[in-house]
This record gives C-alpha cells, structure tokens and sequence, in this order.
C-alpha cells in the first residue's frame, strides 16, 4: 500500500515563469511529468506528484504556477500559490536573470520565513546563465546551481533536502499513551457514515501504529463492545473510539480504563492538542446567537449521518438552541477572514499535513479566533471532556 498524501513530506517549487520549475519536476522523476514549453504561463495550477527521494522518504512534489503571472487569470494562480506556501514542508525557490532584480524573490524569502518553511535556493538553467555569486551576494544566501539538461548540481540538491527534513516527520499517532504487549480496543461503528468495504484513514494508521509497536489490538463495532470488555481477563490499557459515539462508549468503559478517539489522537498528531483543548472551553461559552465554522479536511459527498455536517451540528444546536449560526467548510475552502465567528471546530484533518492544519490554527489565533477538533469539541458536548486522554 503507497503512503497516503498526508503523510509524505511536501516540497513545492516557486519561482518566476519560464524559470525551469516544471523541468526541475521532471529531472526529479527522471520523467515526463510536467509539461514544460519556452512559452511562459504553461504551468497555471499546482500540480502535485508522489515520489520517493533518497534520503527523503516518501514525499509529494508540487509544481507552483509563475508568481509573476500578470495575465486575466495570474492573480488567482498566484493567490493559490501563496496558499500552498502555508502547508508545505520544504520550498524550493528557483532563481532566474539578473540577482540585482530579486524584490519578488525577497519578498517571498520573508513569507516562508514568517511561515517557518525552509527553503533551497537554485539557480535554475545554471548550463545558460550564470550569475551565481552575484545571486549569492544579493540574498546572502547560498545557492546551488542546477540544471535540467546536464543534470548539474541534482546530488547537492537531493542530499540538501533530505538535510532539510532530517527529523521533520512525525507518524506515532498514539504517542506514549501504550506500551509494547499493552491491550487495546479500538471501538468503530459500521453504521451509514462509514466507508463501503474499507476502514478510514484515522483508523487504519493507528492499527498499524499498534502493531508497530507490538500491542494487541482488538476491533469491534459499539454493539460488541460490552461483551469483548467482559472477555477480557484484565481491562485493556486504552480504549480508542470512532468520536461520535465517545457518550455511548464512555458509559461501558470502566472508569479507571484511558479512552480517547480517533480524531482526538489526529489532532495531537497533526495540530497543537493544547490549543484545541482550550478551545473546548469556548465551545462551552458560546452564546446561544454565536457563529461557529466547522472545517472539514476532504471534500466527499455528505452522507446521511455525516459528521461534519449532520451530528456535530444536531449536538451543537442541542446544546445552545436553533439560534446558532453553523457554516461548513471543505477542502481547501478555508475562508482567510475568520472575523464574526466565535469558534472553528476542525476535522482530525487525517487528509492533511501537520503543517497545513498548524497554519489553520496559526492563523486563527492571530484572529482571536478560538480553534478545537471534532473529537475534543464531541467529548466537550457530551460533557466527557476530563475523561478523555491525549
């Protein structure tokens, strides 16, 4: 089974039109996979590919529209550029012509250093053009210089990634909440909501991190569940449930048994589990006329009982009335003006990169804007929150 998108590092390439971006993708697949042409503009949205790198790991490439695109459609691709910037693991900033015209590539430096992205600087078509040490002078930066057609400098740019991203990865979704030989059960319904004939993602990744760490891992729906626990010979060290039946499963859980969720173990996975935990607190003030985003990671088509879109809202509603106001976000619809909501309740966001969901939160904090998860924000509600670990 390939590792899934959201789990592989994510490297973009930014730089001007006609730089070479879409060649640099292509010399790093040793194929074809952009389409590369000297008329400027032919990349115009970000297309992302699955590699393997030395030294790197699993990763995901993608290949970003020029950022001085001036065409009809420029300021949208750009725009969509700058968005990729925030959830990228590693930037790859190509460099073109004249250092001493480098204002955008400036400008760009400062927004991943205000992002926290690390970035490599090229000097795209180094068999062309030369001008290296005055690109080095300019940025005060070092700068290796690449070529797609002599292959120049690919080496020095592979092992300066996987430098780059040495440690960056982080996949141990139950942290030290089990130990080796430890029994735990993993709660998950089957019900309408669930994917025909596989198990999602969340659920998938922690069997899996489980049986890496060699526990004995017992599944069942909420039906079993009392008469597994009544097999047992001694209580299990964790109990992990699917979120939307924490209430029901909290009440047959002995006391003194650790339970979580799922989406709570994502969120300390992938965002700030300290962050999403005290927004909790303003989920449980929230006034009854108050305006709450819920954002889902993936775009699917809803369901009956979705999540998102039926049984938080039906659980908020229950708790503050008809009055409240409940907008529902998906993929990368992420509004950028948070103002006017009171809360964003997120999705364990098992689709995303650890930072994509971080610049989320980064930015609802300086909105003034508290932010939760799906799990924490259902524990909250069905009044279990201090019985939930993470």
């Amino acid at each position: 089974m390939q590792t899934a998108r959201s789990n592989r590092y994510h490297i973009a390439l930014f730089g001007r039109m006609n730089v070479g971006k879409s060649s640099l993708v292509n010399t790093l697949f040793g194929q074809d996979v952009s389409i590369t042409s000297p008329v400027a503009g032919t990349t115009t949205d970000i297309v992302w590919k699955n590699i393997e790198l030395p030294g790197v790991g699993a990763a995901v490439i993608g290949d970003t529209a020029g950022y001085d695109d001036t065409s009809e459609l420029g300021a949208k691709r750009v725009a969509a550029t700058r968005k990729a910037a925030a959830r990228i693991d590693l930037a790859l900033l190509l460099l073109h012509g004249n250092p001493f015209d480098c204002e955008a590539e400036k400008e760009w430096l400062s927004l991943f250093s205000e992002l926290g992205v690390p970035v490599l600087l090229l000097l795209g078509k180094s068999d062309l053009y030369g001008c290296l040490a005055g690109w080095k002078t300019a940025l005060r930066r070092n700068v290796i210089p690449f070529s797609s057609v002599t292959g120049e400098g690919k080496e020095a740019l592979l092992e300066a990634m996987a430098k780059s991203l040495e440690g960056g990865a982080e996949d141990d979704i139950t942290g030290g909440l089990v130990s080796p030989g430890d029994t735990v059960l993993l709660v998950m319904p089957q019900d309408g909501s669930a994917p025909k004939g596989r198990l999602i993602q969340p659920q998938v990744q922690t069997l899996r991190n489980l049986l890496d760490k060699h526990c004995i891992a017992l599944c069942c729906a909420p039906e079993e569940l009392p008469a597994l626990l009544g097999g047992l010979n001694s209580p299990p060290a964790l109990v992990i449930t699917d979120s939307q039946v924490f209430k029901a499963v909290e009440q047959v859980v002995p006391s003194a048994t650790p339970l979580t969720s799922f989406s709570v173990l994502m969120a300390r996975l992938k965002g700030d589990i300290t962050l999403f935990r005290k927004g909790a607190d303003a989920l449980l003030s929230l006034p009854r006329n108050g305006r709450v985003l819920i954002a889902e990671a993936c775009s699917h088509v809803p369901q009956n009982e979705d999540i998102g879109r039926v049984k938080l809202p039906r659980l908020l509603r229950t708790k503050f009335g008809e009055e409240l106001s409940i907008t529902v976000v998906s993929g990368n619809d992420f509004p950028e003006n948070l103002a006017g909501y009171d809360l964003v309740i997120h999705c364990g966001a098992c689709m995303f990169t650890r930072r994509h969901v971080m610049a989320r939160a980064r930015q609802a904090v300086e909105q003034g804007v508290p932010i939760t998860n799906y799990g924490i924000a259902i524990a909250a509600l069905t009044g279990i929150i201090d019985r939930v670990v993470y």
